[in-house]
């Protein structure tokens, strides 16, 4: 590494080349003099040059002091500088294993992430091909209608019992709803029919304008009419099943257009005996119809109890009677004990007397009467 100064340092060395120049163009003009200069003038000179030469010394001196000092601030700089470049190296050191670190939780991190949006991709094309398969299903009439009874068929058998209700009856005239549910008589069993107005509907909310949204009413209108006068006309026979039948539709939305926009279909299926419900609705129904096959039952029950009651009650009269006779008869066999402990206290008795009787010796006893006991 090159030696470096300080100004002042420079100032110094610049001034001391200076005076040596000087006194070496003294010595040349000394030199080049005449021999003729007196003594007094050389012995001047001399002590000129004695000065001089203490001074180009003691520049010397200082030049090598300097040095020294220049060598010592090189190696301290050096030293400090060694120090500052390890420091500095540790720092971007450690910096650098703890951007590694971070960098590799960060790539840790986003291989989770990526590997849960994998997932999700896969589960949304799932999703995406079980809701085409559903918007074919009901796109066909006879799969939509398969659809809704299927619905139908698990709201029913998850919350009714097994001999509650029949799928497919045939009734008198031939017909078959799509549920028939076994409720005592009155009110008798309730026919239940799916059906899915979804086109109409479709229709009815894909409506671009106000024109196409009344035409689609009125064939909404249509198509449900047809269906509660269906229902009636099939599945109400007076005595064979109950004044009311339920038409099912699988659609909560479906349901809340009926009755929010539709309030005439709701009258027309009041007045001709036919109640549109949906799956939560439904729900609800059977869950009272639940109750009333309970109570219903209870009262089933109740009435085996009464009639079981009943000849249990016989029993205990039989039961009456026969302890009563058991009891005439310890009476009867406590009277005969209480008179053979009589006839047994008498003839001991008589026994006690008979053994207290002297006799002489040589003289027989006397024959004793017969003695009578009492019965």
């Amino acid at each position: 590494m090159p030696a470096s100064f300080d100004p002042v340092s420079l100032a110094v060395i610049g001034g001391l080349i200076l005076l040596a120049a000087a006194g070496g163009a003294v010595l040349a003009r000394l030199f080049a003099a005449p021999a003729k200069v007196d003594d007094t003038l050389n012995e001047g000179l001399k002590e000129r040059l004695t000065e001089l030469g203490q001074m180009q010394a003691a520049l010397q001196g200082r030049m090598e002091q300097m040095d020294k000092s220049n060598q010592t601030g090189q190696a301290g700089m050096r030293k400090s500088l060694d120090e500052r470049l390890d420091s500095v190296s540790k720092k971007v050191g450690d910096s650098l294993v703890q951007n590694q670190e971070n960098s590799t939780k960060a790539l840790r991190h986003l291989y989770e992430r990526l590997a849960v949006i994998d997932n999700a991709q896969k589960n949304i094309s799932e999703l995406t091909g079980e809701v085409t398969g559903l918007k074919q299903i009901l796109s066909n009439n006879q799969a939509r209608g398969a659809f809704g009874e299927v619905q139908l068929k698990d709201v029913i058998s998850g919350l009714l019992p097994p001999n509650a209700f029949e799928f497919q009856h045939t009734l008198s005239n031939g017909k078959r709803p799509d549920a028939l549910i076994l409720l005592p008589d009155p009110p008798g069993p309730v026919a239940v029919d799916a059906k899915f107005p979804l086109e109409a509907y479709r229709q009815l909310t894909d409506a671009p304008d106000d024109e196409a949204r009344k035409t689609a009413r009125r064939a909404f209108t249509t198509d449900v009419k047809k269906h509660l006068t269906d229902i009636a006309d099939k599945y109400l026979i007076a005595g064979e099943t109950s004044d009311t039948a339920l038409m099912f539709v699988p659609s909560e939305a479906v349901y809340a257009t009926i009755h929010a926009d539709f309030p005439d279909l709701v009258e027309l299926g009041r007045k001709k005996r036919v109640l549109v419900v949906s799956p939560t609705t439904l729900m609800a129904i059977l869950n009272t119809v639940r109750a009333v096959m309970r109570d219903a039952e209870m009262h089933k029950q109740a009435h085996l109890i009464q009639s079981e009651v009943g000849k249990m009650m016989d029993d205990v009269h039989r039961l009456d009677t026969r302890v009563e006779a058991l009891d005439k008869h310890f009476a009867m066999a406590e009277k005969d004990i209480r008179l053979i402990r009589t006839s047994a206290e008498k003839i001991m008795k008589k026994g006690e007397r008979i053994a207290e009787v002297e006799f002489d010796e040589g003289e027989e006893p006397a024959a004793l009467p017969a003695a009578k006991l009492d019965a």
